[in-house]
């Protein structure tokens, strides 16, 4: 990523996350009240976190890091949006939550943080945003103690290939190239008048294994899931309580893969 391309996307996520403290999306005053922002899916893969060392990758404004601390852990989160850092600052100093944050471009971590983690966590619309897998991935190892455990959970390749409507197939499922949108609203406020350009890059999922991998990482679990947690994108459906489906496609696609992945040597 370039530095004009990580100023635009940054600019972008400053301007989103001024609607998303507001928003229903996101709910903060059920939040602060003591709401869990975790979904199953990746509760399920966490496991018992207490004591743990958390780093929490691509933070946004830290109610998953928050919510993490809740859950014992000392959490560590960092974010290239300016703005949802010192929002996270602000949430994490209300709720007296173990958890520090951090503001820079993902790829310059080293720079500002020199520690190891028992567990490396990322999750819902992040790599997306990374044009290089492989350096992603060092960092991921960078960061774990041996034996330390990586958690992620993302949305599925499948989805970005299509139309924001969900009516044609407009990108390719590899990164050929990066995608550049202008879009209105934002996914937790669609009826906003916010417009704004972003640049993004498509990633299959053999290209974000093969990268954990080339990094010396074992892979534990791989799944995939038929419904996405949240409402975030075009035309969806509750098919249950916390589980939506574009309703046009039904279960026929996936909506959401997880991986959980070791570091060796403990």
């Amino acid at each position: 990523m370039n530095n004009a391309e990580f100023e635009k996307n940054r600019t972008a996520w400053n301007s989103f996350t001024a609607i998303h403290i507001h928003s229903g999306f996101y709910d903060l005053p059920a939040f602060l009240a003591g709401k869990n922002s975790l979904n199953e899916i990746e509760l399920n893969l966490l496991g018992n976190i207490s004591g743990k060392k958390v780093l929490h990758l691509q933070c946004h404004f830290g109610q998953d890091s928050i919510t993490l601390a809740r859950m014992g852990a000392s959490v560590t989160g960092i974010d290239f949006s300016d703005a949802a850092i010192v929002q996270a600052k602000e949430l994490a100093e209300k709720t007296g939550a173990d958890a520090t944050f951090i503001c820079c471009n993902l790829y310059e971590l080293p720079a500002h943080l020199n520690a190891d983690f028992d567990l490396v966590f990322t999750s819902y619309g992040t790599i997306a945003w990374l044009p290089d897998l492989i350096s992603w991935a060092a960092i991921v190892n960078r960061y774990l103690k041996p034996g330390g455990k990586f958690v992620f959970v993302e949305f599925h390749p499948v989805i970005w290939m299509f139309n924001n409507d969900f009516t044609e197939i407009a990108y390719p499922y590899m990164n050929a190239a990066k995608v550049v949108e202008v879009e209105q609203g934002t996914y937790a406020d669609r009826d906003s008048d916010l417009k704004s350009e972003t640049i993004t890059w498509n990633h299959g999922i053999g290209n974000v294994l093969s990268a954990l991998l080339e990094t010396g990482l074992q892979i534990s679990s791989f799944q995939e899931f038929d419904y996405s947690p949240y409402s975030c994108f075009s035309g969806m459906l509750e098919r249950e309580p916390g589980k939506f489906i574009i309703e046009k496609f039904g279960n026929k696609i996936p909506l959401v893969y997880a991986i959980t992945a070791w570091k060796p040597g403990a």
